[in-house]
Parts: structure tokens; C-alpha cells; sequence
């Protein structure tokens, strides 16, 4: 049976997909709640401009 093996020019992407990030770090409740909060904003904003009309 033919086992599968990674190439030696692809060894490096996970410690690419590993390295640290230097943006902003959100947990992932904060993360929903600035999603949920950026919906709200949406609709209420729709509603208003289709009121309007």
C-alpha cells in the first residue's frame, strides 16, 4: 500500500500558517458581538434609508 508523504518544498507552510500575527488579536466572543452589532447597524441603517424613499 502507498503511503503519503509531504515534499521538501512544502515543508515550510505550516510553520508559515504558525508564525505570529502582529495585528489586532480578538477573542471569539468579541469577534460575534462585533459581527452582530455591524448586522444591527446594517438593518437599522436599510430601514431608514428605504423609509425614506
Amino acid at each position: 500500500m502507498a503511503t503519503l508523504s509531504t515534499p521538501q518544498n512544502q515543508a515550510g507552510v505550516l510553520s508559515f500558517y504558525d508564525a505570529p500575527e502582529k495585528g489586532p488579536l480578538m477573542g471569539p466572543k468579541a469577534l460575534l458581538v462585533a459581527v452582530a452589532i455591524f448586522a444591527i447597524l446594517i438593518v437599522v441603517l436599510d430601514h431608514f434609508i428605504t423609509a425614506s424613499l
